[in-house]
């Protein structure tokens, strides 16, 4: 099975479901579906930034603050967020995300309702090759300095400004 050939739960305004589609589908008519976010940082606290692959089906080649990914049908986004983490982090036994707080984004071509997590990776990363191109762990000063002059995919960097909105001042964890 491809990942455009995944199940995913479609979903209305309100993140309930009405249906379900394969993922190249979703994608291609601009279905409506879910996906987790996970901001990673390691033991010194610093975030886990990634180029994505040329291959993946949505925004490649973009840079990435977050990991994560499509929440397949009738799983949780719990569920999603610790397996998505694991997989493109290549671990195994990090702990469960922390939940902080669900969005709807919605441009013209995209709409999922976007779940974002924390969770900190002291195991040594191992990142999967189909997912991630390139990748290193940023301090919070590090990532300010390349907004502007990266091409991020646009869904976390929302997620990205909303996460910041979300924290008290001051705070990275």
């Amino acid at each position: 099975m491809t990942p455009s050939d995944e199940i995913l739960d479609i979903v209305d305004e309100n993140d309930v479901v009405v249906g379900q589609a394969p993922r190249g589908e979703a994608t291609a008519r601009g279905l409506r579906h879910r996906c987790a976010f996970i901001e990673v940082r390691d033991a010194e606290g610093r975030l886990f930034v990634h180029r994505r692959t040329p291959g993946k089906l949505v925004f490649p080649s973009h840079y990435d603050m977050f990991v994560g990914g499509v929440v397949g049908a009738g799983e949780s986004y719990d569920e999603a967020a610790l397996r998505e983490a694991e997989e493109e982090l290549g671990v195994s036994g990090l702990p469960r995300p922390e939940p902080l707080f669900k969005f709807l984004y919605e441009t013209a071509g995209h709409s999922w309702w976007s779940y974002v997590y924390r969770v900190r990776c002291e195991l040594p990363v191992n990142p999967q090759v189909e997912e991630v191109a390139w990748h290193t762990f940023l301090t919070d000063e590090e990532l300010a300095q390349r907004i502007d002059d990266w091409d991020w995919v646009p869904d976390g960097l929302e997620a990205y400004h909303r996460l910041r909105a979300f924290r008290p001042a001051g705070t990275a964890s």
